[in-house]
């Protein structure tokens, strides 16, 4: 089900075959985030695209996407369902503030609970005054939470 805040606005959840879409809705966020975008290939998007378990929509100004949301499906181990991971929310910064990314998010939210899923967890930078606003105005809870990064092996050390 797709819901448009104001009729200027429409969104989708992009699937295989929208490898273009895919493009520029990450290239976008990267530009956001002021973060480097590397170049995807064809087969890599593809792949990406024909998961299941990816979700990324994108909101679209006519023909321009204009912010977009992605989720991965986390299967759990203490039951049989699973739960939903917000990786990235970005709205480009002309159109922040305008409903955009309460729609995403309430279109994900919708998409999932169609799937069975019904917990949604984002991490959110707590020095990130915005984000944190954000997800609270969604009904968000805060949970005390540390993420460990771990990109390469320590040689010098332990573990």
């Amino acid at each position: 089900m797709t819901i448009d805040p104001v009729p200027d606005f429409r969104s989708r959840r992009l699937e295989a075959g929208d490898r273009d879409l895919a493009r520029a809705l990450f290239s976008l966020m990267a530009g956001v985030f002021e973060e480097e975008c590397a170049a995807l290939s064809d087969g890599y998007l593809d792949r990406l695209l024909a998961r299941k378990e990816f979700w990324a929509i994108a909101a679209f100004e006519g023909e321009r996407i204009v912010g977009g949301i992605t989720a991965h499906t986390l299967p759990m181990t203490r039951a049989e369902t699973s739960e939903l991971f917000i990786y990235d929310i970005a709205v480009h910064r002309e159109h922040q503030r305008k409903g955009v990314g309460r729609h995403l998010v309430t279109e994900l939210r919708e998409g999932a609970a169609a799937t069975g899923i019904r917990v949604l967890f984002v991490p959110a930078d707590n020095d990130d005054r915005h984000a944190l606003d954000f997800y609270r105005a969604l009904g968000g809870a805060a949970a005390a939470v540390t993420f460990f990064t771990f990109s390469e092996r320590h040689e010098g050390g332990r573990g």
